[in-house]
């Protein structure tokens, strides 16, 4: 097991691929063999954003995405023929980077984080951990954002401390358990797999 806190400060920024916005990026991963790290390259990117505004979402092909409101509340994604409901926060929803979609914003701006993944090379899960309790996580990348203030997990018995906005990454070889001790916590869960 292999862990490492990865602080706001040296988070990066970049465009959101259509232009409209810019993501806050935590932590990505791009093929080894790419001569540059760019949306081609993409093996997975975990990412902050502010949404602002009503607007389309960028068109990813290729893509899966999970989302994730962790500020504010009202935010719909709305797309020719379904809706897809993230007025509370803390509730994931997954779509594909084809699809067609417009924000509807209800109450005002949103933060939102993204967990996006190349279709067919990387599996993913978001989910929000909101009570004191154990998951059990499995083999492969594991990143722990601490959205709402600070939060402190146990893992495999060792007691980690995550301040505010800031990430613990963790790579696993053979399945571990997380506690989750106290605050809140956004758990995304990445496995290689083509």
């Amino acid at each position: 097991m292999k862990t490492t806190l990865l602080k706001p400060e040296n988070y990066t920024r970049s465009a959101w691929k259509n232009g409209g916005g810019v993501f806050t990026d935590i932590a990505d991963a791009h093929r080894a063999d790419a001569a540059a790290k760019d949306w081609d390259s993409l093996l997975w990117r975990f990412a902050a954003t502010p949404i602002v505004s009503p607007g389309p979402f960028s068109y990813m092909p290729g893509i899966d995405r999970l989302q994730m409101v962790v500020g504010g509340r009202g935010l719909v994604l709305k797309a020719q023929d379904r809706e897809f409901d993230e007025r509370e926060p803390f509730t994931a929803v997954r779509f594909t980077g084809e699809l067609a979609i417009v924000t509807e914003l209800e109450a005002g701006p949103v933060e939102v984080v993204n967990l996006m993944a190349r279709r067919g090379a990387v599996e993913i899960e978001l989910s929000a951990r909101t009570e004191p309790g154990d998951r059990r996580l499995s083999a492969g990348t594991h990143l722990v954002y601490a959205a709402c203030g600070d939060c402190s997990i146990r893992l495999d018995g060792a007691e980690l401390a995550i301040p505010d906005k800031s990430t613990l990454k963790v790579e696993l070889t053979r399945p571990s358990q997380l506690t989750l001790v106290l605050g809140l916590a956004v758990l995304a869960s990445i496995e290689i797999v083509g």
